[in-house]
């Protein structure tokens, strides 16, 4: 840095230039603290914070914000790459650019600043519709009723991505409204697919009843609807899981 000046046009105030200043005939040293005191004399809040800036990055204003446009656009293409694969939630999304950039050794924006970036980049996806969390909802509810999942493993799941709570409230309230004894037939299944309970030999029943039931538990089905689906006879077992 050169040596700084003070004139009687502080706007001039430009970094990596030699400037005048003038103040009793004496021209200092470059001295952090000296240019501060005399800009806030001057009243001059518009060249602190330039000054901060320049501190800060060291890059020129110009080139600033061209690194701030090619990072947003940047971390668009990155979040279209992901929601075409994936089809995330919005806190997934999220997730995944926080911890894309915040490992990344890019230094053409301050880390600091990712956060607010981002919050910007996902909101504009929203409104132009590419990520919903009332869509997802629905439709990865409507993926795991598919593979038998209970109606409590679906809530905790859709918790654990980020979703809010009106849009989960919503998709159950729909999974009832479709069918009210929806457990029950996501229980057999998973019986089906572990075969367990009434997919057992009849002479193993009573042997793993307990065990079995136990697994219907984990899976998220309360007592009554792993009790209904243990207590099945073969050949209803048989004429469901064929509807099914």
């Amino acid at each position: 840095m050169g040596i700084i000046e003070v004139t009687n046009n502080p706007l001039i105030f430009d970094c990596g230039k030699n400037i005048k200043i003038i103040q009793k005939g004496i021209t200092p040293i470059f001295n952090h603290k000296y240019i501060i005191s005399i800009l806030k004399k001057m009243a001059i809040c518009s060249i602190i914070k330039f000054y901060i800036i320049l501190n800060n990055s060291m890059i020129p204003i110009k080139n600033k914000k061209k690194n701030l446009e090619v990072t947003v656009e940047e971390m668009r293409n990155f979040a279209f790459n992901y929601i075409e694969k994936f089809a995330p939630s919005k806190q997934q999304l999220k997730t995944y650019l926080l911890k894309k950039y915040l490992k990344s050794k890019s230094t053409n924006i301050n880390k600091a600043n990712i956060s607010d970036l981002i919050e910007i980049v996902i909101e504009d996806l929203e409104k132009s519709k590419f990520i919903n969390d009332k869509y997802y909802s629905d439709s990865k509810a409507k993926s795991l009723i598919q593979r038998g999942s209970s109606i409590n493993k679906i809530r905790y799941y859709l918790l654990s991505k980020g979703v809010g709570e009106k849009y989960i409230k919503n998709t159950i309230e729909k999974i009832y409204k479709n069918n009210e004894d929806q457990d029950f037939f996501s229980a057999i299944k998973i019986c089906k697919k572990k075969r367990i309970g009434p997919c057992r030999d009849d002479d193993n029943r009573i042997l793993f009843y307990k065990k079995d039931i136990g697994i219907l538990a984990r899976s998220g089905f309360n007592f009554e609807v792993s009790r209904r689906v243990m207590d099945l006879d073969k050949d209803e077992y048989l004429k469901i899981v064929n509807l099914i």
